[in-house]
């Protein structure tokens, strides 16, 4: 894959992920909103990490960081981690499974056609290991997003008491 064409789909991750989020509800993007952020965030920290250790290379070496993985948890993993949240909070058994499926085709079929493509391969973990990777942060997530529910239900309830 060339840098041209490296650009276009990172773009094209970005904006095609953002745009699906114009038809959810105002008030639900605000609810999971927060923990999704804190979520990204710890997946570019570990994301680092991982690219430190060599688990995965892409293969036109970027000057920036902004042109590997961050396209990719700035678009798909912020939009999917918040359409699951949307579709499955409050039904754990849901939550899991649907993070399970969606960490599984990112980890076996894309992850395969990614590296067909030339844009990125795994190297040092394989197709399991980087389910894993990505699938124990969905527990996170859940935990992330009761703790800001209980937080504001807590709020809420303090306001109903001093009227």
């Amino acid at each position: 894959m060339t840098v041209k064409v490296q650009r276009i789909v990172n773009a094209a991750m970005i904006i095609v992920a953002w745009m699906t989020l114009l038809f959810m509800e105002k008030r639900q993007l605000k609810r999971f909103l927060p923990a999704t952020i804190l979520i990204v965030l710890f997946e570019t920290i570990n994301g680092m990490y991982g690219k430190k250790l060599g688990w995965w290379r892409f293969y036109n070496k970027p000057k920036s960081d902004l042109f590997g993985e961050y396209p990719f948890y700035a678009g798909p993993f912020l939009a999917c981690s918040i359409w699951v949240l949307k579709w499955t909070y409050g039904n754990l058994k849901w939550f899991v499974s649907l993070n399970a499926l969606f960490n599984f085709i990112f980890a076996f079929p894309i992850a395969s056609f990614a590296k067909r493509l030339r844009y990125y391969k795994l190297e040092r973990i394989n197709h399991v290991q980087f389910f894993f990777y990505y699938f124990y942060k969905a527990f996170i997530l859940y935990g992330l997003q009761y703790l800001f529910d209980k937080n504001y239900s807590l709020k809420g309830q303090g306001k109903q008491s001093e009227s």
